[in-house]
């Protein structure tokens, strides 16, 4: 069951707005109850605690806080590579954050963007190239350190989790679209690879695929990614709409959502983590999750001084570019 307290102001304030906007309580009333009572049915508990921790608090005996590379520590080598994944293991990272996406035949391999031309040497959508052709690209081929990382192949899903585990690293993978087929991939993949269950967990800032991957295995420890202003501004700021009325719109939209994520989104999924922008992280914040017994993760931390405010003060893990230098961040 719901606990009650703060659900019990949320579904108050939720038959307030709708009476208000129907004039009538009958109604209010009845969608109220409609709503708990579909959260009381189809809301997923968290994985236990102590999982949890195992995934999202690695270094908890030695001290210190996890440390996760950013696509495999995207300013240190090739990101979404083996390479990436065994330099970050070399350079201290705790975990890695690894892109999940699908070839042309329906295999699941790495890879941040829906086209290869940012990163290989080769151009178009990943969906339309079949394995065997994105086996003949260079995934180092634009990196900064492309001699130091001479011809780098796009690794599979099943070949990334091999290295992660043999180099035993925490995985995050990150999903962005076709919740089902991804669930599905993730699920045979646990059942293969059991010891994931304890060393990775599945993220995304789609609420869909988060739920989906809890329905297909409950098992499995999930989060979900958030950046207030995501649908309205792209990750430097800058308005997603020329218009002021599509800007107005997908403002009203993005406190919508930003208020589901921190009500009923994770409460809904069952969520054990949230990964969050960093610029919008306060001590405050991560005492807000602590309370509902969810971890924070903050994206993407790239400076010593943000690197210090997570270690010394706030005392959380983080998601990184680099662990060797300052860079920019990548969005």
């Amino acid at each position: 069951m719901l606990q009650m307290g703060d659900e019990g102001l949320y579904f108050s304030a939720v038959f307030l707005l709708v009476m208000l906007g129907t004039r009538s309580a009958v109604g209010a009333s009845l969608l109220t109850a409609f709503l708990y009572v579909f959260m009381v049915m189809f809301r997923f508990p968290p994985v236990p605690a102590d999982q949890a921790s195992r995934v999202l608090r690695p270094r908890a005996l030695s001290g210190g806080v996890p440390v996760v590379a950013h696509r495999g520590g995207s300013h240190d080598a090739p990101e979404n590579t083996l390479a990436a994944i065994r330099e970050a293991s070399r350079n201290g990272a705790t975990g890695v954050e690894l892109d999940l996406s699908f070839t042309a035949d329906g295999i699941p391999i790495l890879m941040h963007d829906e086209t290869v031309d940012r990163t290989t040497n080769g151009s178009g959508p990943v969906s339309k190239l079949q394995l065997v052709q994105l086996k003949r690209l260079d995934a180092a081929a634009r990196h900064r350190l492309k001699d130091k990382f001479s011809v780098e192949r796009v690794p599979t899903l099943q070949e990334a989790v091999q290295e992660c585990i043999k180099h035993q690293l925490t995985i995050f993978f990150d999903v962005k679209e076709q919740p089902d087929k991804a669930a599905s991939v993730l699920h045979e993949l646990y059942k293969k690879f059991p010891v994931l269950y304890n060393s990775s967990i599945v993220t995304s800032f789609e609420p869909k695929v988060i739920y989906k991957m809890r329905q297909t295995d409950p098992n499995v420890v999930t989060a979900l990614t958030h950046r207030p202003w995501r649908l309205s501004r792209f990750g430097d700021g800058t308005p997603r709409s020329l218009s002021t009325w599509g800007q107005l719109w997908t403002g009203v939209l993005d406190i919508l959502l930003d208020w589901a994520h921190h009500h009923i989104l994770w409460k809904l999924c069952g969520v054990s983590a949230i990964l969050v922008q960093k610029d919008f992280m306060s001590l405050d914040y991560v005492q807000f999750w602590a309370e509902r017994g969810v971890e924070v993760v903050g994206w993407t931390v790239n400076t010593a001084v943000e690197k210090d405010f997570y270690q010394n003060l706030l005392k959380i893990g983080y998601i990184t570019d680099s662990l060797l230098e300052d860079c920019e961040s990548h969005y």
